[in-house]
């Protein structure tokens, strides 16, 4: 699985397995915050709506996953480690489309090279009030990114092996918008922290690879 033409062996699995989607979640959010996720009502909050992509691609034969670091600006989700992707717009025909265009417009990658394997759960943001649906895809073919400047400071090419690796997960003190300095379960990237909603998809990912693999 680490070598990608293996990786793409396993595709259809991935389209077999149910998804784990609060528990995989639950396992990095702070316990005491755990309560007050269960119990939301979205219908309260009106959410805006959005869709990200998680792409596989091979590097060198490698199996990897990118993700991007956010810019720095003034907003709830700035200098973050996020997958690529965004608000949908009207003309969006749906949220895979959402995803779609968001990639090819942050990362440079032709929307045309992106084959999509699924949806995973919908997870809402109640920092921003966003509900974000995110996708699993691959590419075939060795990329190259071509960042926008205005979204995207930097690129993270994550190797397969990296991620499924347990070392990778971490405790950290953090302040956030609803605790000052909490233990926050994360992810370790290369050394970038990796939390919150990002760190929530990544665990729905990971659970479902595991029993694929």
């Amino acid at each position: 699985i680490m070598d990608f033409q293996d990786f793409l062996k396993f595709v259809p699995k991935i389209l077999e397995v149910s998804l784990p989607a609060k528990e995989a979640h639950f396992k990095m959010v702070p316990l005491s915050r755990i309560e007050s996720l269960k119990n939301q009502d979205l219908e309260l909050y009106t959410p805006k709506t959005a869709a990200v992509l998680m792409l596989f691609y091979p590097k060198k034969g490698k199996t990897h996953l990118v993700l991007i670091v956010r810019n720095s600006y003034n907003g709830v989700h700035s200098a973050q480690i996020s997958f690529p992707g965004g608000k949908y717009e009207e003309e969006d025909e749906n949220y895979e489309k959402t995803a779609l265009r968001e990639t090819q417009e942050e990362i440079g990658i032709n929307q045309n090279d992106i084959n999509l394997i699924r949806p995973f759960s919908q997870l809402y943001i109640q920092a921003s009030n966003f509900l974000v649906h995110p996708f699993l895809g691959f590419c075939k073919d060795e990329m190259v990114f071509i960042p926008d400047d205005n979204e995207v400071a930097q690129i993270i090419e994550l190797p397969l092996a990296d991620f499924l690796n347990d070392n990778i997960i971490v405790s950290t003190t953090l302040s956030t918008s609803y605790a000052k300095n909490i233990e926050v379960p994360a992810f370790n990237i290369d050394g970038h922290i990796v939390w919150g909603a990002t760190a929530m998809m990544l665990s729905e990912l990971k659970e479902v690879l595991k029993k694929v693999f």
